[in-house]
């Protein structure tokens, strides 16, 4: 077993980095020693990830509402490929770039503020529904044109 045993230890590492990297799933297959005691982290999780949805449509109607708003967000959103292209064939992007990006900040910053707060707090499945459902019911009602006529159906 010594032999076997000195012939890894020979390997390079990324060899050995390789091989670690394939027991990867089985180490999630036998889950956690313990089962949470909260639902804080998980409820920041998904009460964050709908709220950057609003976050995504009210950016929109200010966009569409204040041009020099939109500038401003496609400048912040100039760092995705695509975002400025002349290339006819392939077409840019645009200000959804940087629409985007403030949808990514509104995403990670709610995730981290409310992961603060509900860090150590058992979070009722109510009062996680209730967001989920409010903020994406939200996002979804403000992308509908009759209610926000001003709203372009196709990009100029």
């Amino acid at each position: 077993m010594q032999i076997f045993d000195h012939e890894f230890q020979d390997l390079p590492f990324y060899v050995k980095f390789w091989n670690q990297l394939k027991q990867f799933p089985q180490g999630l297959a036998t889950g956690a020693k313990s089962n949470p005691t909260v639902s804080g982290p998980a409820a920041a999780a998904l009460v964050s990830a709908a709220f950057s949805c609003f976050a995504l449509m009210v950016n929109q109607h200010f966009c569409s509402l204040f041009k020099v708003w939109e500038t401003k967000v496609w400048s912040l959103g100039d760092w995705i490929p695509g975002s400025h292209n002349p290339d006819p064939l392939y077409g840019e992007i645009g200000s959804y770039s940087g629409k985007e990006t403030v949808m990514l900040i509104a995403w990670l910053f709610s995730w981290f503020l409310l992961s603060q707060l509900w860090k150590h707090e058992q979070v009722q499945f109510s009062t996680i529904f209730f967001f989920l459902f409010t903020f994406l019911v939200a996002a979804t009602v403000m992308n509908w044109h009759p209610l926000f006529p001003y709203l372009p159906l196709m990009p100029k």
